[in-house]
């Protein structure tokens, strides 16, 4: 706290916004080297620019259209489908051609508990299903 000179006066008070300055830096720098650590890699596989067109070019399939509701119910091509069947499905569909696949398309509710779609997820990845989207309505 200062005080004034002047005899008329009273005291004057000044902020010292230093010591706030210093707490807001290290506060900076904690977060700044723990955000990192909060977060985990998703390992995505992006199509690469091929410098060749294909040779001859296949109509893609139908894309499958999957809706997971709020309640957790799953739906395959707007027929109920139970989580665990998921994944013998999405590898009958890629074994019927590997190299031209059918698109998943993800419908998920706002609503919707993320470990279901996790699950969907893990279970495309482990059928080798290598086109799938997310659809918004």
């Amino acid at each position: 706290m200062a005080f004034s000179s002047d005899a008329g006066e009273g005291p004057m008070a000044d902020i010292n916004i230093i010591p706030l300055a210093d707490v807001m830096l290290v506060l900076l720098i904690i977060f700044m080297v723990t955000a990192p650590q909060l977060s985990y890699p998703i390992d995505i596989d992006l199509p690469q620019k091929s410098l060749t067109p294909p040779e001859n070019p296949l109509d893609p399939p139908e894309p499958i259209r999957l809706r997971i509701d709020p309640a957790g119910q799953v739906y395959w091509n707007d027929s109920p489908a139970p989580l665990s069947a998921l994944r013998n499905m999405m590898e009958a569909e890629v074994q019927r051609d590997p190299t031209n696949q059918p698109t998943l398309e993800i419908d998920a509710s706002e609503d919707s508990d993320y470990g279901v779609l996790a699950k969907v997820l893990a279970q495309a990845k482990n059928a080798q299903m290598l086109k799938i989207g997310f659809v918004k309505k």
